[in-house]
């Protein structure tokens, strides 16, 4: 199939008319948001703050869908996945998260996520990613800028220093507080 070509989506049991989605995210904020996105595009939100309300929600009733954030207060979201598809292997989760790396997306769909989105996403993104829809404009990945690369590069170090500030920036070649001044910007696009 080309790229230009789109896929049948691939929606579970449950049809237009019933969309339970799971999401999992610690920022009150952008899960509100989020939600309201979603609940506009016809989902049926139950909002989990931490993994061990999520797994709560999941052995209580398991949505067919799933969203949530990679890095948790209490451990990573990607248990969230292991747990859901046990319960209910039809479903469909996305990661959606700040800490975007090619690392962490590789892992995310080996355990399962059918997409894997870094935020800020809109409605459209993450509905075409929840029900297997191919992108518009037939473009699988946004490229990403030089600054992006070098954000994900900084973090990735950082998290195999132990999220050693002082370790990460000698392994970078970089001043302790340069590197603290990269590490509280945003997250370039």
């Amino acid at each position: 199939m080309s790229a230009t070509e789109t896929a049948e989506p691939v929606e579970p049991a449950e049809s237009q008319e019933g969309r339970p989605l799971l999401l999992v995210d610690d920022d009150e904020l952008h899960c509100i948001r989020t939600g309201r996105a979603l609940e506009a595009r016809g989902f049926q939100i139950v909002r989990a703050r931490n993994l061990a309300e999520a797994r709560r929600v999941i052995l209580l009733e398991p949505p067919a869908f799933a969203v949530l954030e990679m890095r948790l207060r209490d451990g990573l979201g990607l248990s969230v996945i292991e747990a859901l598809l046990c319960r209910r292997p039809d479903s469909r989760a996305v990661v959606l998260t700040a800490f975007g790396s090619i690392a962490n997306a590789i892992a995310a769909v080996r355990l399962g996520a059918a997409d894997y989105l870094t935020k800020p996403a809109n409605g459209e993104d993450l509905t075409a990613a929840l029900l297997g829809h191919a992108p518009a404009n037939g473009m699988a990945l946004k490229p990403m800028t030089a600054d992006r690369a070098r954000w994900e590069h900084i973090h990735r170090v950082l998290e195999f220093s132990g999220y050693n500030i002082s370790e990460a920036a000698r392994r970078l070649g970089l001043h302790r507080r340069t590197l603290q001044r990269i590490l509280a910007k945003r997250a370039p696009r």
